[in-house]
């Protein structure tokens, strides 16, 4: 050793605790890729996910590299949450468990950043993320494409507002319609079954909202929590973020000269960076993540102007008089339902129409049919 020199410092015990972790983590993440890819061999997405299996074993490897070598871990096997991920695979398909895979790549790429030993690694996580994502499905590129072209993302949020409103009475109408008909079937006073018509409609409307409600807030925070890496992701790896802004570039038809001097001017502003890598990379418009309120009450609306077709004809009528006109009355709202989703998928009015008027009808019969039984039943 030369004179003056010192001798590396040897990493600490918690250090080499943490190396530990990441190197568990990573192994184990790419032991399952590994086994999910199998599920699907031949297929762009097993070998997607072969590939990412392969990405994760380098990761695992550069962690295993920095502990001594007494102290270098063995295999890892799956964890039992692996095994859960494994099993809903093989009933449901790969791409079901693909958003929380990517999920959690994103929880490494946020541990990493605030990491002495990893902020250099974030990048790849992000990566590994991103392409986990993308095995659900077109989703990511369908949507960056229309963040790229403002009138198709605008048409396509009024069909996607036009097709939610159609549902949302399409369940009021139906559900509360077999609700209806399913005590008429029961005969009993006018009174009773105004009463059922108005709780199916109100706890429905409110059961509607809420769930509308918790799913936007959820997705929203889960874009906004997408952007807070991306943030930090900017501060904390610059170099990392511009690699990836350049390599985007290039992959849209730019000179990697090129693609690099538009990604070293974007990161001389890290606002227009962020924004740019939301828009390109992960297809949002950072002012458009949708409101929960503004779904919740949308969905209430509508559920609700479904709920109160079949239930208006036994405010003026009784008997087989208000559950004649109520079918009828159903049976015509149903219909133009239909029509209405064939606005948002192109196919044939008629057909459409046709085919939500039987589910409808098929789903009332049956409830009347049962309420019919169990009324003279108990009757008798």
């Amino acid at each position: 050793m030369t004179a003056g020199s010192a001798s590396p410092r040897a990493p600490s015990a918690r250090e080499r605790a943490r190396w530990r972790h990441n190197f568990f983590d990573e192994a184990y993440s790419a032991n399952l890729y590994a086994e999910l890819g199998k599920l699907e061999p031949d297929s762009p997405v097993g070998e997607g996910l072969q590939k990412l299996a392969a990405a994760e074993r380098a990761q695992a490897q550069l962690w295993a590299e920095r502990l001594p070598e007494a102290e270098r871990p063995a295999a890892v096997g799956l964890r039992p949450g692996g095994r859960f991920f494994l099993w809903l695979a093989r009933r449901f398909g790969v791409r079901t468990v693909a958003p929380a895979l990517a999920a959690n790549e994103l929880r490494h790429m946020a541990a990493y950043l605030v990491e002495p030993e990893g902020a250099d690694l974030a990048g790849a996580e992000w990566r590994v993320a991103r392409q986990a994502w993308a095995l659900t499905s077109a989703r990511r590129t369908r949507a960056a494409a229309e963040a790229r072209e403002p009138e198709h993302g605008r048409r396509n949020a009024q069909s996607g507002s036009l097709r939610a409103a159609v549902f949302g009475v399409n369940d009021g109408l139906v559900s509360n319609l077999s609700l209806i008909m399913g005590v008429a079937g029961a005969a009993p006073p006018n009174t009773f079954i105004l009463l059922a018509g108005l709780a199916g409609l109100v706890a429905g409307s409110f059961s509607m909202a809420g769930g509308e409600f918790i799913s936007m807030l959820s997705q929203r925070e889960l874009f906004e929590r997408q952007i807070e890496i991306e943030r930090s992701h900017i501060r904390l790896a610059p170099a990392s973020a511009q690699a990836s802004l350049a390599s985007r570039y290039v992959e849209k038809g730019l000179a990697v000269v090129e693609a690099e001097q538009v990604a070293i001017q974007l990161m001389a502003n890290p606002e227009h960076a962020l924004d740019t890598i939301v828009r390109e990379e992960l297809g949002l418009d950072p002012d458009e993540l949708g409101s929960p309120v503004g779904a919740a009450r949308a969905s209430f609306g509508s559920f609700a102007v479904g709920g109160l077709v079949p239930l208006v004809p036994f405010i003026f009528l009784s008997g087989w008089s208000a559950v004649i006109v109520s079918a009828v009355l159903s049976a015509l709202a149903l219909f133009l339902v239909g029509v209405g989703v064939a606005f948002t998928t192109g196919r044939s009015f008629t057909l459409s129409g046709i085919r939500m008027v039987a589910v409808g009808a098929g789903a009332a019969i049956l409830t009347f049919l049962i309420g019919r039984v169990v009324g003279v039943n108990v009757a008798g």
